[in-house]
Formats: C-alpha cells, structure tokens, sequence
C-alpha cells in the first residue's frame, strides 16, 4: 500500500490548483522532476498500472456513477439518505440539475481516474522495457480505459475523448466527441486488450484484466451497438474457452471469502480491515436508521417493492440479495428492504463504519450466458442461468410465459433478478430501448432527453464552448 500511495502522491502532482483558467479536466500533464524520472523501469510501470487498478476503487465505488444508476432504474429508492439529500434525491426523480454536485463529482472522478490510465500508456512508448511486457501493460490500461469510457458514454452520451496527457492550453480544444467516436475508441481498446491478455487461468494477480474480461466487455459494448452477430460471436469465445462456469449455489456468490471463483471474470479485489483496501457497499446500502447489523448505515439503493415482487415464488435469488427488514435496539422490528449481497457480519468496525472484505464482481459469468441469449436469440443459455436458481425453463409448461411471453421480456426479466442491484438495470433498459415504456409506466418523470445526465454546469463555465445535453 506504500508503493501505490508513493505512485498516487507522484500522480497528484499534476492536479493543478482549482482557478478561474482551469481546465475542464482538472488536470495537467506531469511536469515535477521526480515524476518525470519516475516513469523508467519495469517497477515503476508495475506501480502505476497497480495506482491505475486502483482506481476501481473510486469508479465502482458504492456511491459512485455506475451505483446510481440504480436510482435512476426501477430497482432501487431512497428514504432517510445520508449526504445531500436533494441532489441524491434527484436521480430517483429524474429531476437533475447542471448544478448538481454529485453528477460534477462523477465526472472528476472518471476524468482523473482516466489520467491515471493515460499517463502510464504515454510513458510506457518510449520506455526501455521489453516488448512482450509493453503488450501486457498496454493491454491492461486499454481494458480499464475501454471499461470507463464505456460508462461514461452510456451515461453522458458525446463526452470529451481523452486518449493522452493534456496541457491546460491543449484541454480547451477538446470538446465533446459524438458517441459513435467514443465507442470507436472502445472497441480498438477491448479488441487490442482481448487479443494480448493471457487467459484467466494464466493471470498471475488476482483482479488484473484477462483475456475473457476483455472479450465479455467487448460483448456487451457491441450489443449496445445494436451488433447481435459480433456479441454472439465474441461472447461464445469466452464460453468455448471453459475458463468459467455457474457456481452450483447462487448464495455461495456472495460469501465473503469465496472471491475470485470460477463465475467471476473481472472482480475488484478488498481485504477488509484498517490500512487495507476495504469495501463499503455493505454500510452504504444498509438503511441509516440501522444501527444493529451495521454501525454506520448511508442509506443508498434501498430496494423497491416493484423489484421484490419481481421474483417468482421459489426464487432463492431472493432472499439471497434482499432483507425485508430488521429488529433495532429496543426490539422493534422495521420493515424496509435494502441489499444484503455484500453483507459482512464478521467485519472490522473502525469509527463506526465496517471495514468489510467482500469482493466486487465487474463482470461475471452468468452475465455472459444471458447476453449470449440476447444476442442469438437461443434459450438454452437463458435456462442455464434458470437452472442453477432451481426455477422452470423457458418454453416449459412451468414457466410464468402470461408476464414474460416472449424471449426478450424473458431475458429482461431474468437480468434483473439474477444481477439484481448489481448496477446493470438501467444501463440494460437503455441498451434494449425498453427505459421509457419500462420507467414511465412505473411513474418515473423520465423522457427520452433524460436518459443521459447533465453536462456539469462548472465544466461548461470553465469551457462555454462544451455543449450541454438537450433537456438540460
């Protein structure tokens, strides 16, 4: 952890002070001498690509972008909130604002994270070190920057494309690119990474990239593009490479210690503990009145009745990933279901917050079989997934055909409660083109402008030339 402080300390070096001539991305490239010699030998590359990974831990974070999602989908509400209640609030009611102050924090967080990826890919060309090593770190980053940009697109829509350090003057010339160019970008990124990974079974650090998280991505970016043959294809590369499989139980997912199993293909990696790298999505989904199973609860991503009642009877998925209350300290039992995939009972309590161990998957197999229907049009991996919950398959006289009567509403239903609260829904119902009739009919204020997020209203003051987003 010293080492990745020491390449993060050098990284903040080129964050310039905040001012009326900074840029849009808040950032320059590195001019202090010591970072400049930094960048030299393989140790150093092994740094910054590890102070790189590590900004997964901001990006996936439980209260960043891609977890709000979740608000802005039909999976999850808002009660008592810790924060800023107003500008939380506002996800869920599709009431934004370009002065909300965490769509501004957002877009630091993927831009700075970014620099962190593009820095090492500039200085990694001309560095003295082996080829094959070069491959295997620019394949890395690529992965990473393919992934965010991938986020960030579905999220703002045209965004600034930043491929390398920038200098305050160079900064305000980038403007938004139109999304077909973002996705350009990211398709290069994953096809360059999937091609050089090694396979799962050949990663030597747990939560580096592989070849099949790469080509899993790569599937997803394409079904985004409306590309059915190209996912299909890509996506049974990584079946055909029987580097991954169901795990048996769908609750054994979620045990603390089981990380890095066999389902999962890109996973961000926590120990728990004070000084170590520790996950939150334990604490900041519990409720903030709940002061018995946590000491310190945000209560983010509360879980609607609509996204309970979506299971079937029987559906152990379910209780595995809802609790539909709990008991406080006078006995009293509150009813309000919130997410218990990341509990952590045995979790170190610092400051009255848990410092849990669980694991976040990225990206994971089941994930995999369900896009692989979507993109074929072929049931049978669709009932994989069905399978292995113990439920009727599609097609059979057991299956509820009277809600889901189609293989498309079968798929969308079966996404939403097998990767429940996961932060897949609202991307997923963008994807399909079925977030207006979905979230209109269940009374959210959505319309087809909304399905983007504002551009901050400080970034269009640093730079006026940068458009906004219609509706905004």
């Amino acid at each position: 952890m010293n080492k990745i402080k020491r390449i993060i300390a050098i990284g903040c070096l080129s964050v310039m002070a905040f001012g009326c001539k900074e840029d849009f991305l808040d950032l320059a490239p590195i001019s202090n001498s010591n970072a400049n010699n930094f960048y030299k030998t393989r140790e150093d590359f092994d740094l910054a690509a590890n102070a790189a990974y590590a900004t997964l831990y901001t990006v996936y974070a439980p209260e960043s972008s891609v977890s709000y999602t979740e608000q802005l989908s039909d999976n999850a509400t808002l009660y008592n909130v810790a924060g800023i209640q107003a500008d939380r609030w506002a996800f869920k009611d599709y009431s934004l604002r370009t002065s909300n102050v965490e769509v501004y924090r957002f877009w630091q967080e993927n831009y700075k994270s970014l620099f962190s990826i593009n820095i090492v890919l500039d200085k990694i060309e001309t560095a003295s070190v082996d080829e094959a090593y070069k491959e295997q770190v620019k394949a890395q980053m690529r992965f990473l920057r393919g992934l965010y940009y991938f986020n960030m697109v579905r999220l703002w829509g045209d965004i600034p494309l930043v491929t390398k350090p920038l200098s305050s003057e160079e900064s305000y010339a980038v403007l938004r690119s139109p999304a077909a160019d973002v996705y350009k970008l990211i398709t290069e990124d994953l096809q360059y990474a999937a091609e050089k990974l090694p396979l799962a079974s050949a990663v030597t650090a747990p939560g580096k990239a592989s070849k099949g998280a790469a080509q899993t991505l790569l599937g997803k970016v394409y079904l985004s593009q409306k590309n059915k043959t190209a996912a299909a294809q890509i996506l049974q590369e990584v079946v055909n490479s029987k580097q991954y499989d169901l795990l048996p139980s769908y609750a054994s997912l979620w045990v603390v210690t089981n990380k890095n199993t066999k389902e999962s293909i890109f996973e961000i990696q926590y120990k728990g503990g004070a000084g170590n790298p520790y996950s939150n999505y334990w604490t900041a989904f519990a409720p903030t009145e709940n002061f018995v199973l946590t000491q310190f609860g945000g209560g983010m991503n509360q879980v609607t009745d609509d996204l309970y009642n979506e299971y079937e009877p029987g559906d152990p998925r379910r209780d595995a990933s809802i609790s539909t209350g709990y008991t406080n300290k006078v006995g009293t039992f509150i009813p309000i279901k919130f997410p218990i995939k990341w509990m952590d009972r045995t979790a170190q309590v610092v400051g009255g917050r848990e410092l849990s161990n669980n694991n976040f998957m990225v990206l994971r197999y089941a994930d995999v079989l369900l896009m692989l229907a979507e993109a074929t049009g072929n049931a049978s991996y669709l009932n994989q997934v069905r399978t292995r919950a113990g439920l009727p398959a599609f097609g059979t006289a057991g299956y509820p055909s009277n809600k889901y009567p189609t293989l498309d509403l079968a798929i969308e239903h079966e996404r939403r409660v097998e990767l429940a609260l996961e932060f897949h829904r609202w991307f997923d119902l963008k994807r399909t083109d079925r977030a207006l009739p979905v979230l209109t009919a269940k009374g959210k204020a959505v319309t087809p402008a909304k399905l983007v997020l504002p551009i901050p209203e400080i970034v269009r003051q640093q730079n006026p030339a940068i458009a906004q987003n219609e509706g905004y």
